[in-house]
C-alpha cells in the first residue's frame, strides 16, 4: 500500500512506452527494461540519466531511487560473466543487489516526435523539419532535415548551436566555400549512418569519423561536432517534464547530478 503517491513499475514501464514506442528503435539497439528486480516494485522515484555510470548509480541509491530511466542501455552486449573488479558489471551488481529497476529508450526517443532529434532541431532556427530515415508505417524516424527558413553563415548557425546545447567549444570542419547555408541534417549521438545518401548544406552530430568528415567538406557541406552526450543531455530537462506531465506530480522525477560529458577540453 502506498502511503504517498506511487506507482507500480509496470504502469510506470507502460507509460514510458507509450512516450516513445520500442519499435521505433533501431534493430541493434537494447532498449526497453533492462532490470527488472526481483521483488514487484512500486515506483515513487525515478532517475533520469544519459550514461548509468557507477557514480550515477550511487547517487541513485542514496536518493533511495526505484526506478533509473538512463538514455544509453547499460546493457547492450550479451554477458557472459560479472566480474566486480569490472566497473560495468559492479554498478549493475550494485543496483541489482538494491531492487532499482533501469530502463533504456535510447533510440525510440532518437526517433519520435518531439523526441531528442527533434530538441537538437530547435537549436538550429525556424524552418521546415523532416525526417531523414523514416520509421516504417510510422511518423518518426532518425535524424533530421531542417530547411531553413532564412539561409545563415556558418558562423551564425555555430552559434546558435553553442547556446542552445550551453557548450562554449563545438569542432567545426568548414567546407571551402563559405556559402550561406539553407539545409542542416542532424542526428544526436552518432549521426553518421542517418546521414547516409542525405545532401545537405551542413551536417550536425555529436561525433563523427576523419574520413567521413573529409568526404563532407570535399563534397561542399560543412559539419559541426559537439561531442556525443552533448546532443543529447540538454533534452533530460524536457523529458523529465514530459514524463511529469504524464506521471503526475506525485512521482518525484529528477535529473541526475552526477551525468556528465565524460571529454573534457583543457
Amino acid at each position: 500500500m502506498c502511503i504517498i503517491a506511487c506507482m507500480q513499475l509496470e504502469s510506470v514501464i507502460q507509460t514510458l512506452e507509450n512516450i516513445a514506442p520500442l519499435s521505433h528503435a533501431e534493430d541493434w539497439d537494447n532498449t526497453g527494461l533492462l532490470i527488472n528486480p526481483l521483488r514487484p516494485r512500486t515506483i515513487r522515484k525515478i532517475l533520469l540519466t544519459i550514461d548509468l555510470t557507477e557514480a550515477v548509480a550511487e547517487e541513485a541509491i542514496a536518493a533511495k531511487t526505484d526506478l533509473i530511466v538512463t538514455y544509453h542501455p547499460i546493457l547492450f552486449r550479451p554477458a557472459n560473466r560479472l566480474n566486480a573488479d569490472n566497473a560495468y558489471d559492479r554498478t549493475v551488481m550494485k543496483l541489482i543487489k538494491k531492487d532499482i529497476a533501469v530502463y533504456s529508450p535510447h533510440t525510440a526517443l532518437d526517433a519520435v516526435i518531439g523526441g531528442v532529434n527533434d530538441w537538437l532541431a530547435d537549436g538550429v532556427g525556424a524552418g521546415e523539419v523532416s525526417i531523414l530515415q523514416p520509421v516504417e508505417n510510422s511518423d518518426a524516424g532518425q535524424g533530421r532535415l531542417v530547411e531553413l527558413a532564412k539561409p545563415v553563415k556558418l558562423k551564425t548557425l555555430t552559434q546558435r548551436i553553442k547556446q542552445h546545447l550551453g557548450l562554449k567549444t563545438v569542432r567545426v570542419a568548414a567546407a571551402a566555400e563559405d556559402t550561406p547555408i539553407r539545409t542542416v541534417a542532424l542526428c544526436a549521438g552518432a549521426g553518421t549512418d542517418a546521414f547516409k545518401g542525405i545532401e545537405a548544406d551542413c551536417f550536425l552530430t555529436g561525433e563523427m569519423s576523419h574520413h567521413h568528415i573529409l568526404a563532407a567538406t570535399l563534397g561542399g557541406s560543412h559539419v559541426i561536432l559537439c561531442e556525443h552526450t552533448n546532443t543529447e543531455r540538454g533534452y533530460l530537462p524536457v523529458f523529465r517534464k514530459i514524463l511529469q506531465k504524464a506521471l503526475g506530480n506525485g512521482i518525484d522525477i529528477s535529473v541526475s547530478e552526477m551525468d556528465s560529458d565524460p571529454i573534457k577540453f583543457n
